[in-house]
């Protein structure tokens, strides 16, 4: 049996499931490029079948970065993914937006429980096993690298389970995950399953047995842990453990918890671990939400020491309260020395070192930036620079942009705003109004110039680095009060999802504003193409 695990990410499939973890298209392909250079194995992109937008994102996503003759060649060649229901319409769509990719594989799924089958399938176990068998050949005959999953796996029966299996890999299946779906199992009772699963199986010897857990219990990592002891060697996980309901295994604990305790468990991964501390950031400041701060690995609690005892311990040895290195994960510890007079040269290097490669326009547009904020902080940092670069290069398609603020607030008067924002069709509008704050004023007037009805859910604000000169990061999530009971279903999800928003400056009001316009414009851009609504008709939401 191999030591080395595969690591299957899927944060933007089953990670984007999360309430309000919507991403664009472009903030998807610079997450994938991100899991390459972190060295993933495979990317599952996207579940083509929900959406002519999904299919077009994987569709990227398998050729710019599931293909490097067609795009940066010094990235990890991962496979690439495409989730599809046990029908022949949805086993299309996945293929024909990754066959693009060097590395194609279809991933496949239906469920085997019996609450499954009987209340969401309609459908008895020859049934089943038929369709198990018609679909995954279907696939097979497209592509050769195929995965079945047998939905809640952990709550079906063993012996009908192998059976399933057993078809899946007479019929071509080249890897069986087995998911825990609904976060139900122990580790004792998920490693059992397993390794049922690796002796009772006929042909398991040839295909690689994949697990995939839920964190309904708070026992993902440990199931997901327990299920590669017992003889997985593919492990299904997510960035800062997002996804459905409580979420999916965090990437980060299962790569660490491996690496650390190798002497425990012996297994290799070929995860590149300084590259988990920046994409755990890129992906919490598109999706918009906020990793708690005692988070295993990658919370902001996760290297501090707070407790005198503690304290003590760590001054003379760091070992003493730290089981891994801050640098492991790429956590940087030491200041990086960037002032306003630094130069173009010296914000390249630093990019590149953190992964940022620039042409000569985006560099502009970066040093740019960079030189606003160097004169208004004496000491620019790593998460400054992230900061400033998810702010300038991968924002959501903006319908609307802000194009100035201003408030008024204290104790001596009314808490004002005044808002100019540039439309949709080029044209300015400014707007102001009364609120009992100013993030208040400033998303009151918004409002009243996008005209698109929203419920504000949450509101997150921090600062990223640490003194009174910090840049400050807001988080906003909002849902639609739009809706309508004659909606279709495309519309429906359009209407119904949660958005989220990302928003970074100096002023924290400014973030905030930058943060409900990110939130809005989602919101707006899915209405439009759900309505399927010309650009140029979005002028009837806006004041005249």
């Amino acid at each position: 049996m191999s030591n080395y695990v595969k690591i299957f990410d899927t944060t933007l499939r089953d990670g984007e499931q999360s309430p309000g973890a919507t991403m664009t298209s472009a903030e998807k392909l610079e997450v994938a490029r991100s899991l390459a250079k972190l060295g993933v194995d495979v990317i599952e992109a996207g579940f083509p079948a929900a959406s002519p937008d999904d299919l077009e994102a994987v569709r990227r996503i398998a050729e710019e970065v599931g293909n490097p003759s067609r795009g940066d060649s010094e990235l990890k060649v991962p496979t690439i993914a495409g989730l599809a229901r046990a029908t022949k319409g949805d086993i299309d769509k996945a293929w024909e937006a990754v066959k693009g990719a060097r590395n194609p594989r279809i991933h496949l799924f239906l469920a085997t429980s019996e609450i499954h089958m009987k209340y969401k399938l309609n459908m008895d176990r020859e049934q089943v096993l038929e369709r198990v068998s018609q679909m995954v050949k279907y696939a097979s005959a497209k592509c050769g690298d195929i995965e079945f999953s047998p939905e809640d796996a952990g709550r079906s029966d063993p012996e009908f389970l192998y059976v399933v299996l057993e078809e899946a890999i007479k019929s071509g299946a080249t890897t069986l995950n087995i998911p825990d779906t609904v976060g139900y199992t122990t580790p004792e009772e998920f490693g059992a399953m397993i390794a049922g699963i690796m002796k009772n199986v006929k042909g398991v010897e040839n295909v690689t047995i994949s697990v995939h857990t839920h964190d309904d219990l708070g026992l993902a990592t440990a199931n997901a842990l327990a299920g590669i002891q017992a003889g997985a060697r593919q492990a299904e996980v997510t960035i800062n453990g997002i996804g459905g309901r409580a979420g999916n295994t965090s990437l980060e604990e299962v790569v660490m918890a491996l690496r650390t305790r190798n002497s425990v468990y012996q297994l290799e991964t070929g995860i590149d671990a300084t590259q988990i501390s920046r994409i755990s950031k890129l992906v919490s400041n598109y999706t918009g939400m906020v990793v708690q701060p005692n988070k295993a690995i990658v919370g902001a609690n996760a290297f501090a020491h707070e407790a005198g005892i503690h304290q003590d311990g760590m001054l003379k040895h760091n070992q003493t309260y730290e089981i891994m290195r801050p640098e492991d994960v790429g956590v940087n510890q030491s200041r990086l020395v960037l002032g306003k007079h630094s130069g173009r040269h010296a914000l390249r290097a630093r990019l590149a070192e953190m992964g940022h490669m620039l042409d000569e326009a985006e560099l502009d547009k970066a040093f740019a930036r960079f030189k606003e904020l160097a004169d208004r902080k004496k000491v620019i940092t790593d998460l400054d620079l992230e900061a400033i670069i998810a702010d300038e290069f991968y924002r959501p398609r903006d319908v609307f942009a802000l194009d100035g603020l201003q408030v008024a607030c204290g104790t001596m008067g009314l808490p004002t705003a005044t808002i100019r924002l540039r439309g949709p069709d080029g044209k300015i509008h400014t707007h102001a109004c009364i609120g009992t704050g100013p993030v208040d004023a400033t998303y009151k007037a918004i409002d009243s110039i996008v005209k698109t009805p929203a419920t504000l859910l949450e509101f997150n604000i921090h600062a990223i680095t640490e003194g009174i000169d910090a840049l400050g990061e807001v988080t906003v999530r909002v849902q639609s009060k739009a809706g309508s009971q004659t909606m279709d279903a495309q519309k429906e999800v359009a209407y119904s999802r949660v958005y989220g928003g990302h928003g970074a400056d100096s002023d924290i009001i400014v973030a905030s504003a930058k943060a409900y316009l990110a939130a809005l414009n989602k919101l707006i851009v899915a209405q439009m193409e759900s309505d399927k609504s010309p650009h140029s008709d979005l002028g009837v939401m806006l004041v005249g």
